[in-house]
């Protein structure tokens, strides 16, 4: 099982941005699909964008497409999720998540059940 510790949140106004992390344990994270997605309170979990193993491909939320960019470092073992123009309906607590199968070439990256390991998720609040 793999250890995923995301990092980077914290409070801001809305129109700025946040870089969020997610480093994961062992050598297999360039194998795997990654995702991140955001619980605000009350609400269920939604998707908000993931990136395929190659990191070839990219996908996110029509509510975040084109002010969210993810992106990966193989060598860091990293993911990242660069937001800009936050808006104060992006408060939540933003987890990344790693797929369940290596060298994903089908399947929706957009479901939860597409990811079996989950970090513990960081806080992200967006003031107006």
């Amino acid at each position: 099982q793999v250890q995923l510790v995301e990092s980077g949140g914290g409070l801001v106004q809305a129109g700025g941005s946040l870089r969020l992390s997610c480093s994961a344990s062992g050598s297999a994270f360039r194998l795997y699909a990654m995702g991140w997605f955001r619980q605000a309170p009350g609400k269920e979990r939604e998707f908000v964008a993931a990136i395929t193993w190659s990191g070839s491909d990219a996908y996110y939320s029509d509510s975040v497409k084109g002010r969210f960019t993810i992106s990966r470092d193989i060598a860091k073992n990293t993911v990242y999720l660069q937001m800009n123009s936050l808006k104060a309906e992006g408060t939540a607590v933003y987890s990344c998540a790693q797929d369940r199968t290596p060298w994903r070439t089908t399947g929706d990256m957009r479901l939860m059940d597409t990811y079996v390991d989950w970090g513990q998720g960081t806080q992200v609040t967006v003031s107006s």
